[in-house]
């Protein structure tokens, strides 16, 4: 976190357990019984064996919706409740009068997510005055700094994604062009290899949930311990569990194990600069800016030097590069102008060919600008007289469209919802769909329209009975299943985007 404070943007500290000072906040749950604690308070709890430790929530986010559930120990509690509880636990730590707050998420990150993280923070309290892309706020703390003009490529590898993102730079003025990311690709990938590499597989089942809680803390802090300089990893196993003695990992091996890790990062920039220009898209670039926790370790530097060379330029606040730049353009006296796009193709399904097929509607095309703040949301019209007496809408959004404009790559359900075409319906609460003769004489209008957050309302209007219906989209979700961190941590994030490059 920083803060904005006559044009100098200081990064925030907290007190640790300890007493120590530290410039982050972790996103820990802490679970025993029916009690929950968060950040600090749950990191000190983590040599307790009554507690059990939740880390990466963000990676959570990635498939939730409104009405997700969590499954943390043995408790069963709605996703949206543990995100209040955090902002809250966040807020108290904070200075007590209004607070306005810039929030940065992912690049990829769908609409439920950002809904999710808005209101997480909005019901403990604070003033959301903006949302921004992740990669797009380190393009402002560099542009900040080098007063550069032309097109960065940023690098971003945080704890538990990776965005990669073109942007063009200018004096005052900032434009993403593109971007590409992995959701399940981050430095909690790289502790994961240290643990496997420090501990038999038997060990490792052994372990209980607060334990290799501790194996991971282990190996992330003799992680982020790494120079180019050395040559061997030493890991502490007795602060995982008492009697345990001590394992040396060579770095060469460590390195050797996460370097499809790192190409996997690569891949994911081959692909960006390949869709907007390639090679000459490439030897265009002004800087790639390599920034989040994930970028230290010394392999990420050394790979990316290997490929482009000396515009390789790493962030002295990699860890916190973000939060400058969510403060520098929250500072209205910066005069930054910043132009997000939207990351994602979004749409309904409708039936064609009589019914015979279903079709995908893309309403609002993968980089397409979003208005500024206080500028008046993008709309698009859909006008049409209907054949059924009620509309059935599902509505989703996607990585990638086919050639045929079908939805591939990473797909995110949102609501369905229903509106009565036929008028003797309106003020139903539902009905079987069926062909209706009163609904053919009815004019239909849809109108959706999306604001500077990305966030989608949609009015049906029946302009033929004149009335109508309106929906902010991603607040009646239907119920997701149970969602476990530990499994969503497990997924294997190599495979899923080679995967998703194949399609």
């Amino acid at each position: 976190m920083a803060a904005v404070d006559r044009g100098n943007y200081p990064l925030l500290s907290f007190e640790t357990p300890d007493g120590a000072h530290a410039d982050w906040f972790p996103s820990l749950v802490a679970v025993r019984g029916g009690e929950r604690l968060y950040g600090w308070q749950a990191w000190a709890r983590q040599q307790d064996p009554d507690w059990t430790i939740i880390r990466s929530l963000k990676r959570v986010l990635q498939d939730a919706g409104p009405n997700t559930i969590l499954q943390l120990a043995d408790q069963h509690v709605p996703l949206i409740q543990v995100l209040r509880e955090m902002a809250a636990a966040l807020r108290a730590l904070l200075p007590q009068e209004k607070l306005e707050v810039m929030l940065g998420v992912p690049a990829n990150a769908n609409s439920n997510q950002r809904f999710l993280t808005v209101e997480a923070f909005r019901s403990a309290g604070c003033d959301v005055i903006g949302l921004l892309n992740e990669p797009s706020a380190a393009s402002i703390e560099f542009g900040h700094k080098n007063r550069i003009n032309g097109v960065i490529l940023v690098y971003d590898l945080g704890g538990g994604t990776f965005d990669a993102s073109l942007v063009e730079v200018g004096e005052k003025t900032h434009r993403p062009i593109a971007t590409e990311s992995i959701a399940t690709l981050g430095g909690d990938d790289f502790d994961e290899v240290l643990a496997e590499m420090a501990t038999t597989s038997d060990d490792r089942h052994s372990l209980s949930q607060s334990e290799h809680f501790r194996l991971l803390e282990e190996c992330r802090l003799r992680k982020e311990a790494l120079s180019p300089n050395t040559r061997r990893i030493v890991i502490d196993l007795g602060n995982v569990r008492e009697g345990w003695s001590t394992v040396t990992v060579p770095a060469a091996d460590y390195y050797e194990r996460c370097r499809p890790l790192v190409d996997e990062t690569l891949h994911v920039v081959e692909d960006l600069l390949d869709a907007h220009g390639g090679a000459e898209a490439g030897a265009g670039i002004s800087a790639l800016y390599v920034t989040g926790g994930g970028s230290e370790l010394p392999i990420v530097s050394r790979v990316l030097r290997e490929q482009f060379g000396k515009r390789v330029q790493r962030s002295v606040h990699a860890r916190s590069a973000t939060a400058l730049g969510l403060a520098i353009q929250a500072d209205a006296q910066a005069g930054y102008v910043l132009r997000e796009k939207f990351t994602r193709y979004f749409g309904v399904w409708r039936e064609g060919d009589a019914g015979q097929r279903i079709l995908f509607d893309s309403l609002f095309q993968k980089g397409a600008a979003l208005p500024g703040p206080g500028e008046r949301p993008l709309e698009i019209r859909r006008c049409y007289r209907p054949v059924h007496n009620l509309g059935h809408f599902r509505y989703l959004e996607c990585s990638h469209l086919d050639d045929e404009c079908q939805p591939r790559g990473d797909v995110t359900v949102w609501d369905e919802i229903q509106f009565p075409f036929d008028p003797a319906l309106q003020d139903a609460d539902s009905a079987p769909v069926e062909y209706s003769a009163a609904a053919q004489s009815q004019e239909i209008e849809e109108t959706y329209s999306i604001d500077a957050s990305g966030t989608v309302t949609t009015t049906i209007t029946n302009l033929s009975a004149g009335y109508q219906r309106i929906y902010s989209l991603g607040r009646w979700a239907a119920k997701d299943a149970l969602v476990t961190p530990a499994k969503a941590r497990m997924r294997h994030a190599t495979r899923k985007h080679a995967e998703g490059r194949r399609r």
